[in-house]
C-alpha cells in the first residue's frame, strides 16, 4: 500500500528469482534477484517510508528503497492494459483443400448416418470386448484370479537384451488367512525359437500376503529378429484348468556379442 502515490498493488515472489508488482491482474513492474525470495514486506524501515524488504532462500536480508519520483499512476497502468502484441499477428492458416471442403459437405449432409454408423461400431466393439473378457474369465486366462477360493495374483517381466533372457515370475497369495499348497507353474512356448532351462516349476507353500519369485533363463535360438510369446500357467493340485495365466511378449533379441 503506497499511500504517497495512492497506489495499491501486490508483490509476488517467484521461484525463478523474480519479484513482480501487480495492480489487480495487470503487471506493473518486475525485478530480478540473485536468489529465490521467501518473504516480502513493504512499508517503513528506518527513516524511509517506502521500502521493500526481501528475505531470500539462502538467508540474505535485502532492502530496496522505492524512488520518490516513481510513476505508478493510472495513466501508466492504462498503457499496459489490453491485448498483447502477439494477438495482433496474423496466423499462418493453410488454405482449405478440395478434400477438406468435400469432407465438410459430406459431414453436413450425412451427419445423422455418420453418427449412427459410429454408434453402431462403438456398441459392436464394446460387445466384442465384453465377450472376450468373459471368455478369459471362464478359462482363467487372466493374471488375477476371479474365484474366491483361489486368491492368487501373477506378475511376469523379462530382463535382458538377448539372446539370453531372464523371466521373473512373481506369484502372490492375496488371502490374509489361508495358505495355498500344491501349486506349480508350467511354461509353454515355441521350442524352435526359445529354449527354457526349465519348463516346470513347483512352488512351495504360498503363505498369506507374501510374494514368491521364480527365475527362469531363456535363450533365443534364432537371430533373425523373430519374436514370439511365452505362456505361463499356474496350476493347482487336483485341477485340470489353470488357475492363472500370463502371456509374456518377448522382445527382439540382440545378436550374440561374445561366443
Amino acid at each position: 500500500d503506497y499511500k504517497t502515490k495512492t497506489f495499491k498493488g501486490f508483490l509476488v515472489g517467484l521461484a525463478n528469482k523474480e519479484i513482480r508488482v501487480y495492480h489487480d491482474k495487470f503487471l506493473i513492474d518486475s525485478m530480478q534477484l540473485d536468489d529465490v525470495p521467501i518473504m516480502i514486506s513493504f512499508g517503513k524501515y528506518g527513516r524511509e517510508d517506502s521500502n521493500m524488504i526481501v528475505v531470500t532462500e539462502n538467508g540474505s536480508f535485502n532492502v530496496f528503497i522505492l524512488k520518490r519520483s516513481v510513476d505508478l499512476s493510472q495513466g501508466k497502468l492504462s498503457s499496459k492494459v489490453g491485448p498483447s502484441a502477439q494477438q495482433s499477428q496474423k496466423l499462418n492458416v493453410p488454405k482449405k483443400t478440395k478434400t477438406y471442403v468435400d469432407q465438410t459437405l459430406r459431414e453436413r449432409e450425412s451427419g445423422i448416418q455418420i453418427h449412427r454408423q459410429f454408434s453402431h461400431d462403438i456398441y459392436r466393439m464394446r460387445l466384442t470386448t465384453a465377450r472376450a473378457y468373459v471368455a478369459a474369465l471362464k478359462l482363467n486366462l487372466t493374471p488375477i484370479s476371479n474365484e474366491d477360493d483361489i486368491p492368487l495374483k501373477l506378475n511376469a517381466n523379462v530382463q535382458g537384451l538377448g539372446p539370453r533372457f531372464q523371466l521373473s515370475i512373481e506369484v502372490m497369495n492375496t488371502s490374509n488367512v489361508y495358505p495355498i499348497m500344491g501349486s506349480y507353474i508350467l511354461f509353454v512356448t515355441n521350442e524352435t525359437l526359445y529354449h527354457l532351462d526349465r519348463s516346470y516349476v513347483v512352488l512351495p507353500l504360498l503363505a498369506p500376503s507374501l510374494t514368491y519369485s521364480v527365475k527362469v533363463m531363456v535363450k533365443c535360438q534364432l537371430e533373425h529378429g523373430v519374436t514370439d510369446t511365452i505362456n505361463a500357467f499356474v496350476y493347482l493340485k487336483g485341477r485340470n484348468a489353470p488357475a492363472l495365466s500370463a502371456n509374456i511378449e518377448m522382445p527382439v533379441s540382440e545378436p550374440e556379442l561374445m561366443d
